[in-house]
């Protein structure tokens, strides 16, 4: 199995170690990853969704996250989101430092954005309102600033959208966009408000083709950006040309990590079959 890079623990290694990991780090002078977790594990009642699982997602990284029904990945991203505490003994840290008041407000308040498979867009309301959901500049009247809404809308759709025709602007209503267009709207709206980590649970989900290949070109914006992200999915075919480097997760457990660059799609493939039949990416 191909090794995880320097920058993050591998599992089931000398250097998942915390101890050694920090040592490392320091050692090299590298930058402390945007998200650490480790030794994490997550039991509800009897059934223990997640064990002894450490993850890490480097700065103006994408990481994929890849594996069957049941594998743990809902489980993982909900902690990371906040929604899940882990159980005793599993830590997270946050650019380096670790955060023991872990909850949805605290992962929001320091930049997680979580853009669903649903979009969670307004649809009868223009781009502008959407973009600004719930953040909404006001005058120093009080009243909902529009003509900065829209001309900020303005901008963000033409430099990280891409759209540069006059007939697409911020007044159409979000319900006459493609697929791959409104996934466009949340990226971009995560982006804008300064998500350090965005989160893309199954964005191409019930996408046509060419609605796929506008999301995978707005999921490579957020690395342009110098953002990181986090991209679940059950496509391999889907997160593999856009990430830097995959997690597989199997029955709570991380079976393996690999670096893009060291595993072609195929041998990919092979190892998730292998995994999914045997339990063992050996």
């Amino acid at each position: 199995m191909s090794s995880a890079p320097a920058a993050g623990p591998q599992q089931g290694s000398a250097a998942a170690h915390p101890s050694g990991v920090v040592a490392a780090r320091s050692a090299e002078a590298v930058p402390a990853p945007v998200i650490e977790l480790r030794n994490v594990s997550k039991t509800f009642g009897e059934v223990r969704s997640l064990s002894g699982v450490n993850f890490v997602v480097n700065r103006g990284e994408i990481v994929g996250l890849l594996g069957d029904n049941g594998a743990g990945k809902s489980t993982l991203v909900k902690i990371v989101m906040g929604f899940h505490k882990p159980d005793g003994g599993g830590e997270i840290y946050f650019h380096g430092r670790r955060i023991d008041d872990w909850s949805v407000a605290r992962a929001r308040g320091l930049g997680i954005e979580t853009v669903y498979q649903e979009r969670a867009l307004c649809e009868k309301q223009p781009i502008w309102r959407n973009m600004f959901m719930g953040r909404e500049p006001r005058t120093r009247f009080g009243l909902l600033d529009v003509k900065t809404m829209r001309a900020e809308s303005a901008r963000l759709m033409s430099e990280h959208m891409g759209f540069t025709s006059a007939a697409v602007h911020p007044d159409n209503v979000v319900t006459t966009m493609s697929g791959g267009e409104k996934q466009g709207v949340a990226i971009t709206r995560a982006l804008h408000f300064d998500a350090e980590l965005v989160i893309l649970d199954e964005p191409t989900m019930g996408l046509s083709l060419s609605e796929t290949r506008k999301t995978l070109e707005f999921v490579g914006n957020i690395k342009k950006a110098g953002k990181s992200a986090i991209f679940i999915d059950h496509n391999v075919f889907h997160v593999y040309p856009v990430v830097d480097r995959l997690y597989v997760l199997d029955r709570g457990k991380v079976a393996g990590v690999y670096a893009r660059s060291e595993i072609t799609m195929d041998e990919l493939i092979d190892r998730l079959y292998r995994v999914a039949r045997s339990g063992s990416m050996d």
